[in-house]
């Protein structure tokens, strides 16, 4: 029996907002073994509200709610859920009691158009916000359970652990324990990558393993189910196992962990200094470095070097090289690492030039063709690439693409 959740918001609809309930809902009840069947996003709109609660109350056995619980005149959850049970909306005392008394607490008079929040359809039940002065709303709607919770997400997170994921736990929905282990990988294409795993990817495989792209990082998901946590680990276990044989050194991380994570906690393991020169990503390789708290004891700094006096004056590229190979060339970037490691004094250096396009740049540069280059202590390696896409594109990826060779070189070495 599926789960479906129901996100309310015109911000949302027009993607001014990003609709992060969902998502956080949907692990939550993967962690008491509930599969979630379908995400719906509506706009403040009360046919269209009614009509979504409507389909959702036919073909799921939960419904969870988030948004349009406020007191304006677009917060219409409450209407539409009456209107979509065949109900009143009825008054509640002791909801109106504590929403004031919040109002008294912060010295605030409280505006006559909060008493809507005191409403609920006839039958149902109140849930308490001990953060905020929505209430949420238990109820039936046909045959599956509802809540309603309020879209401000600390208010959300709470009364759906506090209330909420308690009256869940008492319906006997769960089918058990749901876990998911993710793969993060870099360095192969997703068709290349899952030419390797289809045997894992095939649809009806237990445990059910996923691919997801984003800006050339790959993620594989494996949802493993069982009646308790050791059981759906034992499943999980064996199929980590195979993908991590198969992809090797294609696999960088686990969770939330990237590129820039692993390279930092590479840099301290190995206690080695990193420094870069940029020219097509223009600073973005530092700037994903320094997101990683503990960076500035192993990550000294760079250079931009966009134009090319600056390759020559403060790298020490020769002019002659980029006389005769161009700015994005093999030779050139090779020489931005040597020369940045050489200023910087640091054990390895990362450099990266390109074409980002939109346009080529002649018949032998056309837009995505990039270099890395990576110096350290008795060597120096370039990496070429072609990266589809746009502009924005080309430069993130090519600053994955250097902190993936930063990382490779960092792992494979003593």
């Amino acid at each position: 029996m599926k789960t479906e959740i129901i996100s309310i918001g015109s911000e949302l609809t027009s993607g001014r907002n990003l609709d992060t309930n969902s998502q956080w809902l949907s692990r939550r009840l993967a962690e008491i073994g509930i599969p979630v069947g379908w995400h719906t996003t509506v706009a403040d709109d009360l046919e269209a509200n009614t009509e979504a609660f409507r389909i959702a109350g036919n073909r799921a056995a939960l419904v969870l709610i988030t948004g349009g619980l406020g007191p304006t005149q677009d917060d219409l959850t409450r209407e539409a859920l009456a209107k979509a049970a065949g109900v009143e909306l009825v008054f509640h005392q002791e909801s109106y009691d504590r929403i004031a008394a919040m109002f008294k607490h912060f010295g605030r008079e409280m505006p006559e158009r909060n008493r809507v929040q005191a409403l609920f359809p006839a039958g149902a039940d109140v849930i308490r916000n001990d953060r905020g002065t929505a209430p949420g709303i238990w109820m039936k709607l046909g045959n599956c359970h509802l809540a309603a919770m309020p879209g401000v997400p600390t208010e959300m997170h709470a009364m759906y652990e506090t209330q909420v994921k308690p009256r869940i736990e008492t319906l006997g929905i769960s089918a058990g324990v749901l876990i998911e282990r993710k793969l993060n990988a870099f360095g192969a294409g997703e068709s290349a990558l899952e030419q390797k795993l289809l045997d894992l990817t095939r649809r009806g495989h237990v445990p059910e393993v996923g691919i997801t792209v984003s800006e050339a990082s790959i993620s594989l998901r494996i949802l493993a189910q069982g009646a308790t946590l050791a059981e759906a680990e034992a499943l999980a276990a064996p199929v980590e196992h195979t993908i991590r044989e198969r992809l090797g050194d294609l696999i960088f991380g686990t969770g939330e962990e990237e590129l820039q994570d692993v390279v930092i906690a590479l840099l301290t393991q190995k206690r080695k200094t990193l420094a870069v020169a940029e020219s097509v990503t223009g600073g973005m390789v530092g700037d994903l470095l320094t997101s990683v708290p503990g960076a500035s004891a192993w990550f000294l700094g760079g250079i931009i070097s966009y134009d090319n006096r600056i390759k020559v004056e403060f790298l020490g590229v020769p002019q002659s090289l980029l006389d005769q190979h161009g700015a994005v060339s093999p030779e050139v970037v090779e020489a931005m690492a040597v020369g940045c490691r050489t200023r910087m004094r640091t054990d390895l250096a990362v450099s990266t030039v390109g074409v980002a396009g939109p346009g080529d740049l002649g018949p032998d540069q056309p837009a995505g063709k990039v270099f890395v280059g990576l110096a350290w202590d008795g060597g120096s390696a370039v990496t070429p690439f072609n990266w589809p896409g746009t502009r924005a594109e080309v430069r993130r990826r090519t600053a994955k693409l250097a902190l993936n060779r930063v990382r490779l070189h960092l792992s494979r070495s003593q």
